[in-house]
């Protein structure tokens, strides 16, 4: 909005030039949204404490988690009102691509809200059911891919597929690309919802997923960077740097209050919205199959769930001690704040090896 009100004054004003730069922009919408989760963040806890809206510990966790029931959850809605608050006020809001990742944030935002609500109120013991949640899901995932297919044209460079480490190699879904860009979003919602079992664990690798998308945002976005990295040109889409600074301000600022121990959790609202638009800008710059190694934290998380659950149909006996794989850790004797830190420093080489394969092909 920003850039929309003051940048057209630039040739009266110089000093409004500045606004021009994604870079300058994408800075101050990730402190905006710092600031935004600060100043919002004790008043909504506070407010989820009157109203006594509490996680509830499942029974058959570590024990070492009964004393975190009745903390405060739902804090997720802090996440998206510091997000989309930011990336309003500092990016091109005439940029199709900034609304379809608020859309698709505040949808599965919606998604996990009403998860959070069914479950917290008794609605529906456990939240909604998993059939129904995939169905929303997979339609909200399904507007938001045609959207990005309707901003790019349809073109042929949409329904091909980057590999990382592959120079060449550069397969073309045809209509094939629209399901898969469907999964990609709602694997991509379930992984993180999956991982948000600790304090501060989701958040950490949300903060440098979405680091490393700054980068591929701005370099797709950039005819000449583009170019000099042999990585698709997205036209326009270098505008959700900022949107992507943002995220990583305000996951920056949840931290703050999410960290062990824990003030405040995000709930389903928070990572199912986090999780959803992190699988939305991997296909709007078209690395989504990096996504898998830039979030490899979010898919071990997701595929030790799979294989617990398939061994103990098949065999009658667990895989893990405990799943998701945090749990497997705990219950190995790993104290919970060295789980967190290890699994971010983990999540900080990924992203690292990942940037990577800009060079590396």
């Amino acid at each position: 909005m920003l850039y929309n009100l003051l940048y057209p004054l630039h040739e009266t004003f110089s000093a409004f030039n500045v606004f021009r730069y994604i870079t300058f922009r994408s800075i101050y919408a990730a402190l905006t949204a710092l600031a935004v989760v600060l100043v919002l963040g004790p008043v909504v806890i506070e407010y989820l404490k009157r109203r006594r809206i509490g996680e509830k510990i499942r029974s058959d966790g570590p024990q070492t988690h009964m004393v975190k029931s009745g903390t405060p959850t739902m804090g997720g809605l802090i996440i998206i009102a510091a997000v989309i608050i930011p990336s309003l006020l500092w990016a091109d809001i005439g940029n199709g691509y900034l609304w379809v990742a608020v859309m698709t944030t505040l949808v599965f935002g919606a998604i996990g809200f009403y998860d959070d609500y069914a479950k917290l109120t008794g609605l529906r013991k456990g939240g909604i059911s998993g059939r129904a949640k995939l169905l929303l899901q997979f339609t909200a995932a399904f507007v938001a891919v045609l959207s990005i297919y309707m901003i790019q044209g349809g073109t042929e460079a949409l329904t091909r597929v980057n590999v990382p480490f592959l120079k060449n190699v550069k397969p073309d879904f045809g209509l094939f690309y629209i399901p898969f860009a469907m999964l990609v979003i709602v694997a991509s919602a379930n992984a993180v919802n999956l991982t948000d079992g600790l304090d501060g664990l989701a958040i950490g690798p949300v903060i440098i997923s979405f680091s490393a998308y700054v980068v591929l945002m701005y370099t797709a976005g950039n005819t000449k960077f583009a170019a000099y990295l042999n990585i698709p040109y997205v036209a326009t889409a270098g505008e959700m740097t900022v949107f992507c600074a943002a995220v990583v301000g305000a996951g920056l600022g949840f931290l703050w209050y999410n960290c062990y121990p824990a003030m405040v959790f995000m709930g389903n609202v928070g990572s199912t919205a986090l999780g959803g638009v992190l699988g939305t800008v991997a296909i709007m710059c078209k690395q989504e199959v990096l996504l898998a190694l830039i979030g490899g934290i979010f898919v071990v998380e997701a595929v030790s769930v799979i294989i617990q659950v398939g061994w103990f149909k098949y065999t009658g006996k667990r895989f893990f001690k405990m799943a998701p794989l945090h749990h497997h850790f705990e219950q190995l004797g790993w104290p919970e704040p060295q789980v967190i830190v290890r699994f971010w420093i983990v999540s900080l080489v990924l992203a690292l090896l990942s940037l990577s394969t800009l060079k590396l092909r």
